[in-house]
């Protein structure tokens, strides 16, 4: 599908992988509506890319139908959906105190994992509405997942457990909507220069780069969005977790 007039949806797109991808859609030509908690950060990317800011806890249901509808009547249903909103507080099983807090780490989920079917479920709905292109396409999604779903920490529970369920859903998804010419891709970064690890000492940053086997440094957010681009315009792309990781394999901490 080309990108070039289309409207896509990026959640989480107030920084980070999601600011990344708005602007290289925005760049592309694609009319962008940039879902994320903090308005403030919305409305800058917007600002930015020529879009339209629209503040939204994706995981609520209320929230993301009134987010989807403003989409809609400001820019036209969206064929394209790229979820990178997402927490990563720390979880353990066990703490010194006792069990985990059973509330941090549903709120983990909530977002990670439920905030993206929420966000998939009305997107492809708005997408299934649609005329499809002269490919027979109306939409594409992209999820977020993490090489955390595969190699996941010690701390890291909730956010692998999060990410896990999306690597789950994708093909299910991609099955379910196919008869609709709605596509379902996954994509699994890797070390990723976000604002939380930019946010680190330079040291630790370097550290954290040089496990990466190659290229030995973090990645950066727009080669995630360079892939989610790719994705949107290869009509066999469909149904899959792709790795963005330099080979890198998580260590147990």
């Amino acid at each position: 599908m080309r990108i070039e007039g289309r409207v896509a949806v990026v959640t989480g797109g107030g920084s980070g992988i999601g600011a990344g991808v708005a602007r290289r859609f925005a760049a592309a030509g694609a009319r962008v509506a940039v879902f994320d908690v903090n308005a403030a950060n919305a409305e800058a990317v917007a600002a930015e890319t020529g879009g339209i800011a629209v503040p939204v806890d994706v995981a609520d249901a209320d929230a993301g139908a009134t987010a989807f509808a403003r989409v809609r009547e400001a820019l036209g249903a969206p064929r394209v959906l790229v979820n990178c909103a997402g927490i990563g507080t720390p979880t353990r099983v066990l703490t010194r105190e006792g069990p985990a807090d059973l509330d941090q780490y549903r709120r983990v989920i909530e977002v990670n994992l439920v905030g993206s079917f929420n966000m998939l479920r009305l997107a492809a709905w708005e997408m299934s509405t649609l005329d499809p292109d002269e490919d027979g396409e109306r939409g594409v999604v992209i999820n977020t997942a993490s090489v955390a779903a595969y190699e996941g920490q010690i701390g890291q529970m909730a956010y692998a457990s999060s990410k896990g369920g999306i690597v789950g859903m994708t093909l299910p998804a991609a099955r379910e909507l196919a008869r609709f010419g709605i596509r379902v891709v996954t994509i699994a970064p890797g070390l990723i220069e976000t604002p939380l690890l930019k946010g680190l000492p330079e040291e630790v940053q370097k550290s954290l780069g040089a496990s990466v086997p190659f290229p030995s440094r973090l990645g950066r957010p727009d080669e995630y969005a360079r892939l989610a681009l790719h994705i949107v315009d290869n009509p066999m792309l469909n149904g899959e977790t792709i790795r963005l990781d330099g080979a890198l394999r998580m260590a147990p901490k």
